[in-house]
């Protein structure tokens, strides 16, 4: 996308695209993280990029921190288990607001900062930029550092309405729903706590406050997490003004009350929802989840929302007269649509917007592959590297087009 972004916004632009998600790389305004200046050549690549979106009327919405903490602050500082590194992200957040207070409008603080829910090394190194390098109590880690990022979060916000009271400035959660794997009432009560472990981080950045059964398992725990009176007031004063989610698929759970009694989280309680299709990736594929999803956090919050992650990573084959025939894609993201109509126009949730993942093939984050693809457009590469990098349009593209041009009525 760094070289040639031109080409693919010209893309997005011929398919009527009205908005498109990207994201500030962190190490390209400030490579270390702890520097005193900005890199000034890549705030003019970003000036570029949203002058480019402006010219053919596509609002951009930017996440500030996409699974990119510099390495240094990971090695030399351990992330954001380290409280310094608040003051960074907010030095970095502020070059961007006061950088681009004229070009964005929209802007998300961190990229589905829920992840880490399961406390495993992938995600904490993702979300909170932390190596456990052998330490044991990753859940407790995982609890301070993200109470560090939404510390950071509300600063943020603080700082940018400051700058632009126009600013709309979002949380983005990632979001999967746990059902209870049957009506058994262990089921119910262990995919209750499924959904509070998981989904937790909205409610302190809408509400500005921990939920009690959280505050209640720090103590059950003896987990000792720093959260001082001045973190407190921040988080009141810094909540977000709309709430952005994820969504490819959904979770069903089964209670194990003789090794669980308390009904604690963990992915190991997940079992196969048999009323769902799955993707060669096992995903399972479920749109009426979106429209439940959608309902679940407008009851709760009363935010306005946006859908701004919704797509079906498949393997593409490339025909030999260079067509390449997704109706797969076409199949699950018809069916989502449908399901964000109905939660609009029957259940009356307020939707800001809608973008899929991803527009252009890029390398998927979940697995690492390139062959995992999203795009309606197809890029040439391929998971040994091989490969042009040049695009071409694939069926959905045309689809999609007449998505957009009549206003979602026409999705067949």
């Amino acid at each position: 996308f760094y070289h040639h972004y031109k080409e693919d916004i010209a893309l997005l632009a011929e398919m009527g695209f009205k908005s498109f998600r990207t994201s500030i790389a962190w190490t390209r305004i400030f490579p270390r993280g702890d520097e005193d200046e900005p890199n000034e050549e890549g705030l003019k690549f970003y000036d570029d990029l949203f002058d480019e979106l402006r010219k053919y009327n596509i609002e951009p919405l930017v996440t500030l921190c996409h699974f990119e903490l510099p390495w240094a602050l990971v090695k030399e500082y351990d992330g954001f288990l380290n409280r310094k590194t608040i003051d960074f992200f907010v030095k970095y957040a502020t070059v961007c607001f006061e950088r681009y207070k004229d070009k964005v409008t929209y802007w998300m603080t961190f990229n589905e900062i829920n992840n880490q829910a399961d406390p495993i090394q992938h995600h904490i190194l993702q979300e909170g930029g932390i190596l456990l390098n052998g330490r044991e109590n990753a859940e407790e880690i995982m609890y301070q550092s993200s109470h560090y990022e939404l510390v950071a979060s509300a600063l943020a916000v603080k700082k940018g309405l400051e700058i632009n009271p126009d600013f709309k400035i979002g949380c983005m959660i990632g979001y999967n729903p746990v059902y209870p794997a049957t009506c058994r009432p262990e089921d119910v009560l262990m995919a209750q706590a499924a959904m509070n472990q998981k989904y937790w981080w909205a409610y302190v950045h809408v509400r500005g406050e921990y939920p009690h059964w959280l505050l209640n398992k720090f103590e059950r725990h003896g987990y000792q997490i720093d959260i001082t009176e001045e973190d407190k007031k921040i988080l009141k004063e810094g909540v977000v003004n709309y709430l952005t989610f994820s969504y490819y698929m959904s979770f069903a759970i089964k209670a194990d009350t003789e090794n669980n009694p308390h009904y604690d989280y963990d992915r190991k309680y997940f079992v196969k929802n048999e009323y769902l299709k799955a993707s060669d990736w096992g995903w399972q594929i479920d749109p009426i989840g979106l429209r439940w999803g959608l309902n679940w956090f407008y009851d709760r919050f009363g935010l306005p929302m946006m859908i701004v992650e919704n797509g079906f990573g498949a393997y593409d084959k490339v025909e030999a007269d260079g067509t390449i025939n997704d109706d797969y894609r076409i199949a699950y993201l018809r069916e989502h649509i449908r399901a964000m109509k109905a939660a609009c126009e029957e259940d009356g949730v307020d939707l800001l917007g809608y973008q899929m993942w991803s527009p252009i093939d890029i390398v998927s984050a979940s697995t690492g592959e390139m062959d995992k693809r999203y795009g309606f457009v197809y890029v040439n590469k391929n998971n040994a590297g091989e490969g042009d990098l040049s695009r071409s349009r694939k069926k959905s593209f045309w689809w999609y087009k007449h998505v957009i041009e009549t206003n979602g009525e026409e999705l067949d």
